[in-house]
Protein backbone atom coordinates (compact mmCIF):
# COMPACT_ATOMS: atom_id res chain seq x y z
CA UNK A 1 0.00 0.00 0.00
CA UNK A 2 1.26 3.74 -0.70
CA UNK A 3 2.48 5.75 1.79
CA UNK A 4 -0.60 7.59 3.94
CA UNK A 5 1.12 10.25 3.94
CA UNK A 6 0.70 11.24 -0.23
CA UNK A 7 -3.20 10.93 0.05
CA UNK A 8 -4.83 14.07 -0.66
CA UNK A 9 -8.36 14.59 0.54
CA UNK A 10 -10.44 16.43 -1.46
CA UNK A 11 -12.53 19.28 -0.03
CA UNK A 12 -15.25 21.19 -1.41
CA UNK A 13 -15.38 24.94 0.19
CA UNK A 14 -17.87 25.66 2.73
CA UNK A 15 -21.20 27.44 0.69
CA UNK A 16 -21.66 30.83 1.11
CA UNK A 17 -24.19 32.41 3.67
CA UNK A 18 -27.37 33.05 1.86
CA UNK A 19 -28.92 36.53 3.33
CA UNK A 20 -32.54 35.82 3.89
CA UNK A 21 -34.98 38.27 4.10
CA UNK A 22 -35.59 37.88 8.24
CA UNK A 23 -34.85 41.01 10.77
CA UNK A 24 -32.80 40.64 13.37
CA UNK A 25 -34.62 39.66 17.21
CA UNK A 26 -35.88 42.48 19.10
CA UNK A 27 -35.53 42.86 22.44
CA UNK A 28 -37.03 44.26 25.43
CA UNK A 29 -39.80 46.90 24.62
CA UNK A 30 -39.40 46.07 21.13
CA UNK A 31 -40.48 42.90 21.24
CA UNK A 32 -43.82 41.69 20.06
CA UNK A 33 -44.31 38.25 20.80
CA UNK A 34 -47.41 36.56 19.51
CA UNK A 35 -49.26 33.28 20.46
CA UNK A 36 -50.91 31.16 18.88
CA UNK A 37 -53.30 29.00 21.03
CA UNK A 38 -54.50 26.05 18.87
CA UNK A 39 -57.37 24.78 21.03
CA UNK A 40 -56.28 21.44 22.44
CA UNK A 41 -56.59 20.66 25.82
CA UNK A 42 -54.05 22.59 28.30
CA UNK A 43 -52.51 24.38 25.50
CA UNK A 44 -54.03 27.78 27.12
CA UNK A 45 -51.61 26.56 30.35
CA UNK A 46 -48.76 25.88 28.62
CA UNK A 47 -48.69 29.15 26.86
CA UNK A 48 -49.77 30.89 30.02
CA UNK A 49 -46.66 29.31 31.32
CA UNK A 50 -44.47 30.21 28.47
CA UNK A 51 -45.76 33.83 28.52
CA UNK A 52 -44.85 34.36 32.09
CA UNK A 53 -41.52 33.07 31.78
CA UNK A 54 -41.38 35.52 28.13
CA UNK A 55 -43.07 38.53 30.35
CA UNK A 56 -40.34 37.55 33.04
CA UNK A 57 -37.32 37.94 31.18
CA UNK A 58 -38.80 41.31 28.82
CA UNK A 59 -40.79 42.69 31.15
CA UNK A 60 -41.79 45.23 28.14
CA UNK A 61 -42.91 42.66 25.08
CA UNK A 62 -45.88 43.45 24.02
CA UNK A 63 -47.59 40.01 23.90
CA UNK A 64 -50.41 39.27 20.75
CA UNK A 65 -52.44 36.51 21.84
CA UNK A 66 -54.62 34.88 19.47
CA UNK A 67 -56.47 31.68 19.17
CA UNK A 68 -57.82 29.20 17.23
CA UNK A 69 -61.83 28.21 17.26
CA UNK A 70 -60.69 24.20 16.74
CA UNK A 71 -57.87 22.53 17.23
CA UNK A 72 -59.16 19.91 14.43
CA UNK A 73 -58.86 22.97 11.59
CA UNK A 74 -55.99 25.31 10.75
CA UNK A 75 -55.84 28.91 11.49
CA UNK A 76 -57.81 31.32 9.52
CA UNK A 77 -55.63 34.10 6.80
CA UNK A 78 -57.00 36.55 9.22
CA UNK A 79 -55.71 35.27 12.79
CA UNK A 80 -52.00 34.70 10.29
CA UNK A 81 -52.23 37.90 8.76
CA UNK A 82 -52.77 39.68 12.49
CA UNK A 83 -50.00 38.04 13.90
CA UNK A 84 -47.55 38.39 10.78
CA UNK A 85 -48.54 42.08 10.87
CA UNK A 86 -48.34 42.49 15.25
CA UNK A 87 -45.81 40.15 16.15
CA UNK A 88 -42.09 39.31 15.61
CA UNK A 89 -41.97 36.03 16.78
CA UNK A 90 -45.27 33.38 17.01
CA UNK A 91 -44.94 30.24 19.16
CA UNK A 92 -47.97 27.94 18.62
CA UNK A 93 -48.77 25.56 21.50
CA UNK A 94 -49.77 21.60 21.47
CA UNK A 95 -51.01 20.00 24.44
CA UNK A 96 -53.10 17.17 25.85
Amino acid sequence: MADSAMWIIPEAPAPAAEQSGLRSMPTGSELRFGVLDNSKSNADQLLAMIIDGVKEKFPQAQIVRTRKPSAAIGATADVLAQLEKEADVVIAAMAD
